[in-house]
């Protein structure tokens, strides 16, 4: 009786997250690798999408052992059939669906003035397209159930990064896009989240791009010294139960988005100089 007093009095509070159909694209590694194992955690069940199939099947053998259902599905992003197909799979495996995280992304380091605007193109496609695809044909699955449309973003969808020029574009304009969604659907119950997790230890700076397109390869950044991907995870996942509208972690990253409000001269003097101390920095 105790347990189902206060299981009562927790959905009051917040969702709970068993039995529900979860999509999370970028799956393969990193947050999204990390926020699917905490989903499952909870009991829900799992998609996860991404462009490599066999790193998906390890992901998916580790959620296969907490004892819930996974479905593997194979999308690149920036490809529109890709993405309303893997909506069409969960509905046809799943019935409904319930969240979607738009986790799937790539990063870029170079001065605009160098860089090839394929680079900028590529990123946009991942980043901001591949969040509208998903979005578009999930969101009427989405809205029968008053569930959530979550986008992983970074700082730099609020502060505009040096030699990151489509990578902050890309977030700043998913950012938009997320929050004119949230605004459309006030009369829906429809709960979108902006995830900002600040600087994490994934692979996503390994696989950045360089001016010419070419993968950056080894990390600018001591990860070592960064959040982990599965405290990101954490705060994620906690975020979809509490509904949250936006998420911004770290320390370093909550003071940047409040100064830039209201000191951004201070605060782009700041990052330049930050920024500039990446090894190998193409900003002097």
């Amino acid at each position: 009786m105790f347990y189902l007093v206060l299981n009562y009095i927790c959905s009051l509070f917040y969702v709970i997250m068993k039995n529900k159909i979860v999509i999370i694209t970028g799956a393969s590694s990193g947050i999204g690798q990390a926020c699917a194992i905490e989903f499952a955690n909870r009991g829900a069940k799992i998609v996860i999408a991404a462009r490599n199939l066999d790193k998906l099947n390890a992901v998916a053998a580790k959620i296969k052992k907490i004892g819930v259902e996974v479905l593997v599905v194979k999308c690149d992003v920036s490809i529109q059939s890709e993405c309303e197909n893997m909506v069409k799979e969960t509905i046809s495996k799943f019935g409904r669906i319930d969240t979607l995280i738009n986790n799937a992304g790539i990063s870029m380091r170079a001065v605009f003035n160098d860089m090839d605007v394929e680079v900028l193109e590529k990123v946009m496609n991942i980043n901001f397209y591949g969040t509208i695809y998903c979005t578009k044909y999930a969101l009427p699955h989405i809205l029968k159930n008053k569930g959530s449309v979550v986008g992983v973003s970074s700082i730099a969808g609020y502060v505009g990064l040096p030699a990151r020029t489509g990578y902050s574009a890309s977030k700043f304009a998913m950012q938009g896009f997320l929050e004119a969604l949230r605004t459309e659907n006030l009369k829906n119950n429809l709960h979108v989240m902006v995830a900002c997790p600040g600087f994490t230890a994934s692979n996503i700076r390994n696989t950045a791009l360089s001016s010419d397109g070419s993968v950056q390869g080894e990390s600018p950044r001591d990860e070592q010294k960064m959040m982990t991907s599965e405290e990101v995870a954490n705060h994620i996942v906690k975020g979809v139960e509490k509904r949250k509208r936006t998420l911004v972690l770290t320390t370093q990253g909550k003071l940047v988005v409040f100064l830039s409000k209201w000191f951004p001269g201070f605060v782009e003097k700041q990052v330049f100089n930050h920024m500039a101390k990446e090894v190998d920095s193409p900003i002097k």
